[in-house]
């Protein structure tokens, strides 16, 4: 499992022309993943479908702070990354600490980038990038009532009663 786990944009630039060596495509998705649920592992199989590897790319934990607000994530970007290189549909996962994975898809230029259906295909950071180098960009349907943040209030509201 750690195997899949990437030290670093370089690391990941070796898996992307290790696979274009080998004829295969590469579909590059990117989220924060924090508390894994089902509508995660379901996005994330439907994403391995449409291509030959899959490699996740997820907020580092300053990044999620920025994005979320305090008190997220709740799990550290090492076990986030962690479970998700246990998950068979996933390849590689790579954390990035910029606030925007614009510049790591621009670098890696997967073949296919994939966005849950909650991000119109205009808000797709690394969408003109993508389809500039000939990439297709998609926005897969999103799970109706699985997000960690429906989670979060369930278990607060489990906890006050």
């Amino acid at each position: 499992m750690r195997e899949k786990i990437l030290a670093g944009r370089r690391e990941a630039l070796v898996a992307r022309e290790r696979l274009r060596a080998t004829g295969q495509s590469l579909v590059m998705t990117n989220g924060c993943f924090d508390l894994l649920h089902v509508g995660h592992v379901r996005y994330l199989e439907a994403a391995r479908a449409l291509g030959g590897a899959l490699l996740v790319a997820i907020n580092s934990d300053r990044s999620v702070r920025v994005l979320k607000g305090a008190g997220r994530p709740v799990m550290s970007e090492d076990e986030r990354a962690e479970m998700l290189s246990a998950l068979v549909a996933v390849d590689y996962v790579i954390v990035f600490d910029e606030d925007s994975p614009r510049d790591l898809i621009a670098e890696l230029l997967p073949d296919v980038l994939v966005k849950g259906g909650d991000y119109a295909p205009n808000e797709i950071h690394g969408r003109e990038e993508v389809e500039a180098a000939g990439g297709r960009v998609l926005a897969l349907p999103f799970v109706v009532g699985s997000s960690t943040s429906s989670i979060i209030e369930r278990i607060k509201s489990v906890s006050e009663s």
